[in-house]
């Protein structure tokens, strides 16, 4: 069995400072396998909030990996955003914007949808596909592939269409080729979990879409901060979202749910509410 904790906008410049070393601690519980974090480390891109979210990473477990988001590019320096959009996450977070982890049951890899010529949206180009199908494509099914991005593959109910990356169609359909399992995301601030069979009927073929809500902004929308935990064993994997708790101080569990691969693809076969996060 594999464990990944999966942390999405965190936003230093505004976040909650008092979930800070709680969420630190609940990871290190944790002691997962990789963890992987979804875009908009920061709030502005400015040097002290990447400075910020480099002390936050050097502090979690490793291995990890992690993928920019539209937040961590500059909005308020357009000579910055439109030449340089991110020297800085490249400076303090990291050089590599396709970071990749492999092992004997999984096999992630990270793109960076964050564009200059947007402020909130995303996109994903045909070479970032050629390059996650020359990764991903050989490994055999028994290995769980699974796509970080910061902009969603799908969404929540009473979203906005304008929230899915760009070309999403185009990509799922490169990628179901090569069996991609699971998509992991962030950029709402909503968790969400479901799979592609709606969206994108494509035969024969559904993976997981799987959002992490914020885990440490104060721009929370409708749910506590959160992040969620994978557990795979092949063919199943289980989905934790671990939501803060004011009253206890901590991250706890709060739902629980559970898929599993079939011959047409991922299918949901639990969902359980663990504890109330109202």
């Amino acid at each position: 069995m594999r464990t990944i904790v999966h942390l999405s906008d965190l936003h230093f410049g505004r976040v909650d400072y008092g979930l800070v070393d709680p969420l630190i601690d609940a990871i290190r519980e944790i002691r997962p396998d990789l963890v992987a974090v979804s875009g908009d480390l920061t709030q502005r891109a400015r040097t002290a909030q990447f400075i910020e979210a480099r002390r936050f990473l050097d502090a979690l477990p490793k291995p990890l990996i992690a993928v920019p988001g539209n937040h961590d590019v500059p909005l308020y320096n357009p000579l910055a955003r439109f030449l340089y959009p991110l020297v800085k996450y490249r400076r303090y977070i990291s050089k590599n914007l396709e970071p990749f982890y492999g092992d004997e049951q999984m096999a992630v890899v990270g793109v960076n949808t964050a564009r200059s010529l947007t402020i909130k949206n995303g996109r994903i180009n045909r070479r970032q596909l050629d390059r996650i199908r020359d990764r991903l494509c050989d490994y055999p099914d028994a290995v769980i592939k699974i796509v970080l991005t910061h902009h969603p593959f799908d969404l929540p109910k009473n979203s906005r269409e304008s929230d899915l990356v760009g070309r999403a169609r185009i990509a799922m359909e490169a990628l179901a080729s090569c069996g991609v399992d699971i998509f992991l995301a962030g950029h709402l601030h909503v968790s969400h979990a479901a799979h592609t069979g709606e969206r994108y009927r494509i035969v024969g073929y559904r993976a997981l879409v799987i959002s992490a809500g914020t885990a440490l902004s104060i721009r929370t929308r409708g749910e506590n901060n959160a992040f969620n935990v994978l557990r795979i064993e092949h063919p199943k994997v289980g989905l934790e979202r671990y939501t803060w708790q004011p009253e206890n101080g901590r991250f706890i569990p709060s739902v629980a749910e559970s898929f599993e691969r079939r011959a047409d693809g991922w299918m949901r076969i639990a969902n359980e509410a663990l504890h109330s996060s109202d």
